[in-house]
């Protein structure tokens, strides 16, 4: 069981969320049901007797489906001539998320040895306000409530939206309650001594069938669709029962997430804010995952392709080829209030987009896949090829078109996130050093998939394109008394040069020299970057270091994760275990479901890491950082292509004996993977199916 102090629950199913307290209830600050970018459901209380029920504990089930809370009552007042004291009675508060509708199962039980009369209450009603409203976005007009119609045992509560489209959350009830209201139930209940009383309540937009059979039915549902989207891919056996429910806890979150498209399986950034598709987000998780599970790779690619960019808009910072940054439902996006509908100001994710594709092509050698996605990759690299051409130097760079959209459009995309030594803001369009590093890979990508396309002349232009990419780099980024790389060039071409995690990335990309590789990455792990938990975002000397801010001082894990990769590129594999073992020596304060970020304050002995107030969780990319960084530890390659897997240097995580990577599978391939300690030497062996394609193993100690 999770702890119950107060924090938030949250269930996901497709694009309907919930977040509530601790007893299940939403209180109308950033909590609530919402559906498609606005909120259904703005207050939802359980009451006993006009007062909150004492409570025992609150949990999510480990795969995801469950809320449960379980409650006591407080001496109840007389009823008629029945009374309940205090701890008699017992209230199980049960819900699921199914259908694009919330289910909840309240049972009363009277443990006492008399009968027991009691009035249970539910409070409810729905501001329909836009998710950018809920985060705190003003809106200068809003639409009108409807009247509310209330009928026997339903409430039906409506908005009309300023873009015509009507809204609307329809509450029902098992049974008739003793008295209803716009935004109130109220059910008198006897119960008699050891009996029991069920009440199910039903909220959505559609029409409402509540009760005990159609909630079991939803049940089923459920949980037979998220053990589905579970069976995926590879799975993980660690001997550390501790270390495995990080793992089982993080597969559950990234499925908890995944939606599914007519194009396939996609992460859902994360929960409250970002409960719908990011490009960059998205192709993070996916190359997370790629070497247990292919698949999600494959539906990002698809979704993604099919929602590229054919035209020019500076208001949603859209060019042709150019790869989506986010898209929203909401009421303020469809009236283009703001410009995130479907919005492309996202200068990474392009280059992201082409890499994701190399890397999967690789992983599975799936060529169909990318014979049927070559215009969306060749208008992707022509968009790569018309923004280095703006910069003398063929750098990737960004400029926001319109005030309305992003400052900084990186993954570190606050207002304040990328500035010089002393503190100013650059003047752009900017050069990001982590994203010239994604721009290196997707040109050795589109090198490697023309040259498998049977083009080898545009594979040698490609390559030719990388090694430019790579001597400008060296030659603009790399600080010679720093020992380090600049964190972004501004549009003068001048270096930001400012330590930051986001060199991390670009050691992952292979684009540094061997040589100053292995200058940098000792950095990541030194005093001034890593706080005992993680990488920061930010060194401590920074001008703008906060360890409490969103992206100037604190640890994101995806980005520990990243950094991890890139070290261990250039041999410190030690180190990589050391992140492995900060980050979920983290999640174990976080009940093993990491937060998007928390803050970068130094480790202190005893204490836990200090949460960030209002970071998602879950959050995709932070739940995947566990299979990146195990694949940095046990030093996986998988080449598909030659039947190939490539294992150097592998480590353990700490106090892990023994790790079992089960069902690894590409083209005609079936292997197990088996990681065991001896002494102080990690040994590995390969089983294979005897039926299936023989597996190329090469393991480098």
């Amino acid at each position: 069981m999770t702890s119950t102090s107060q924090k938030d629950y949250v269930l996901v199913e497709g694009d309907m969320f919930l977040v509530t307290n601790s007893f299940g209830d939403i209180t109308g600050a950033g909590d609530g049901l919402f559906y498609q970018d606005t909120r259904l459901l703005s207050d939802y209380r359980l009451s006993l007797g006009d007062q909150q029920p004492c409570l025992l504990s609150a949990a999510v089930s480990q795969d995801n489906v469950y809320f449960t809370a379980h409650f006591t009552n407080h001496p109840l007042p007389v009823i008629g001539e029945t009374s309940a004291p205090q701890g008699v009675l017992h209230i199980e508060r049960r819900r699921l998320l199914w259908g694009g509708s919330m289910h909840e199962c309240i049972v009363v039980t009277n443990y006492g040895e008399a009968s027991a009369g009691l009035s249970l209450s539910l409070q409810f009603s729905g501001d329909f306000r836009d998710m950018f409203e809920v985060r705190g976005s003003p809106r200068p007009h809003r639409g009108t409530l409807e009247p509310t119609v209330v009928g026997s045992d339903q409430v039906a509560i409506s908005y009309k939206g300023l873009d015509d489209q009507e809204r609307r959350t329809v509450i029902a009830f098992s049974q008739t309650p003793a008295s209803l209201t716009e935004d109130k139930a109220e059910f008198s209940l006897t119960l008699e001594a050891h009996t029991y009383h069920e009440l199910y309540v039903s909220a959505g937009p559609g029409a409402q069938t509540p009760g005990r059979e159609h909630f079991r039915a939803c049940a089923a549902r459920a949980r037979w669709a998220m053990r589905k989207k579970q069976r995926h891919g590879a799975s993980i056996l660690a001997s550390g029962r501790l270390f495995q429910n990080w793992v089982d806890k993080s597969r559950a979150d990234v499925a908890l997430l995944t939606a599914e498209f007519p194009t396939g399986p996609y992460p859902y950034a994360g929960v409250p804010w970002y409960s719908t598709p990011f490009g960059r987000d998205a192709i993070i998780t996916a190359r997370q995952l790629l070497w247990l599970n292919p698949e999600l790779a494959k539906g990002v690619l698809c979704y993604l392709a099919a929602h590229q960019a054919h035209e020019t808009s500076a208001f949603r910072d859209a060019e042709p080829g150019k790869i989506m940054h986010e898209t929203r439902q909401g009421e303020m996006s469809r009236l283009n209030e703001l410009p995130f509908g479907r919005y492309y100001g996202g200068v990474d994710t392009t280059p992201l987009f082409i890499a994701l594709a190399g890397a999967y092509v690789r992983r599975v050698d799936d060529w169909a896949l990318i014979d049927k996605l070559w215009p969306n990759l060749e208008a992707a690299a022509g968009w790569l090829t018309q923004n280095a051409q703006r910069n003398a130097d063929g750098f990737i760079s960004y400029a926001r078109g319109e005030t309305t959209g992003l400052a900084n459009q990186g993954w570190k995309d606050s207002h304040d996130s990328i500035f010089h030594e002393n503190g100013d803001s650059p003047v752009g369009p900017i050069s990001l050093v982590e994203v010239q590093g994604y721009a290196y890979e997707a040109y050795q990508s589109l090198a490697f998939m023309a040259e498998g396309r049977g083009d080898p002349i545009a594979a040698v232009g490609w390559t030719q394109q990388a090694q430019r990419m790579q001597q400008a780099v060296e030659k603009h980024f790399w600080l010679e008394d720093e020992h380090f790389y600049a964190m972004a060039l501004d549009g003068e071409n001048k270096p930001c040069r400012v330590r930051g995690s986001n060199v991390g990335h670009l050691l992952a990309s292979g684009l540094p020299a061997p040589e100053r590789g292995r200058l940098v990455a000792p950095q990541l792990l030194g005093s001034a970057l890593h706080n005992g938990w993680g990488v920061r975002t930010l060194a401590r000397e920074a001008a703008r270091f906060n360890p409490m801010s969103y992206h100037n001082g604190s640890v994101w894990p995806h980005d520990v994760a990243m950094c991890a990769l890139g070290i261990g590129r250039y041999g410190y594999h030690e180190g990589v275990v050391r992140l492995l073992a900060g980050i979920f020596e983290a999640a174990s304060q976080f009940d093993m479901r990491l937060p998007e970020l928390f803050c970068g304050f130094e480790r202190a002995p005893g204490e836990a890491p200090i949460a960030y107030p209002v970071a998602c969780l879950p959050q995709a990319w932070a739940a995947g950082s566990v299979f990146m960084l195990l694949q940095a530890c046990l030093g996986i390659a998988i080449d598909a292509q030659r039947s190939k897997i490539t294992i150097t240097r592998p480590q353990l995580p700490v106090g892990i004996s023994r790790l079992e990577v089960r069902h690894i599978t590409f083209g005609e391939c079936r292997a197990d993977i088996i990681f065991q300690r001896v002494g102080k030497r990690i040994v590995c062996f390969v089983e294979q199916d005897p039926a299936a394609h023989p597996v190329q193993v090469d393991v480098r100690y």
